[in-house]
């Protein structure tokens, strides 16, 4: 019998699919020879090929078509998942502001997912390292935020193993995002490019975490009218059934 919340198979199915998009972005550019691959050594790579970072891999057709779908639905179902974990804990911390700054952070870090599907790097380089910068700066700190509020909240009483799981990646996050700039202004371009794509990684299986969070937790959406003089349901069914009696 099922036990958990159907919600539990949001996070990581949105991360395993981004993950397989992402990959399949770069083996579509590989296999066009735009970008050199992975795998390969510093010292024997064809220069002629570009470094296999994620938006240069995601920037010539048809790997640009793919790249820029996968962005845009990355970025429509991190915001839900966001925007439920915001509900999930709206009630039950005790520093709600954290709870907001940490949907707006991932709200606009969403909107910079889109930017850097939709501007190319090479067309339009200005605002795609915008849209980076948001992405990846302020997803860290809804990283860092939830991974403290799970440690306050303690849901289900396993807050401190989870938080241990959140911090760890946290830092590798963190590590991540601030090698990869540095090697890139050292010209390290592979090193650079495995750095990013890490990060990449990191974010995904930190968003995965959440469906610790949300197995023993179901969420509805209620659609009603707004009116001055709510209406029982008792009341409605009395109503109705005079309807259907006047109208025999």
């Amino acid at each position: 019998m099922w036990t958990f919340s159907p919600w539990v198979l949001l996070p990581p199915t949105y991360s395993l699919c981004t993950a397989a998009g992402l990959w399949i972005v770069y083996f579509v550019a590989l296999e066009d020879e735009m970008i050199a691959p992975l795998t390969a050594q510093f010292r024997t790579t064809n220069r002629s090929l570009y470094p296999p970072v994620v938006s240069i891999a995601g920037n010539f057709p048809p790997a640009s078509c793919i790249f820029s779908e996968v962005m845009n639905l990355a970025a429509f179902g991190g915001f839900i998942i966001a925007l439920l974990r915001y509900f999930q804990l709206k009630h039950l911390t005790d520093k709600p502001f954290l709870n907001v700054i940490s949907l707006a952070a991932f709200s606009v870090g969403c909107f910079g997912m889109t930017l850097v599907g939709n501007f190319q790097l090479f067309n339009q380089e200005r605002i795609h390292n915008f849209g980076t910068s948001l992405t990846f700066g302020l997803g860290t700190v809804f990283c860092w935020v939830q991974s403290y509020m799970t440690l306050r909240v303690n849901l289900q009483n396993r807050g401190l193993k989870v938080a241990v799981v959140r911090f760890l990646l946290c830092g590798c996050i963190t590590v991540c995002l601030m090698l990869y700039p540095f090697l890139l202004s050292q010209d390290i371009t592979l090193p650079a490019a495995r750095c990013q794509w890490s990060l990449v990684m990191f974010f995904l299986m930190f968003l995965s975490t959440f469906a610790i969070d949300f197995q023993h937790y179901h969420f509805h959406v209620m659609c009603r009218e707004m009116s001055s003089f709510p209406i029982s349901t008792s009341e409605t069914v009395t109503d109705m059934s005079r309807s259907q009696s006047n109208q025999l």
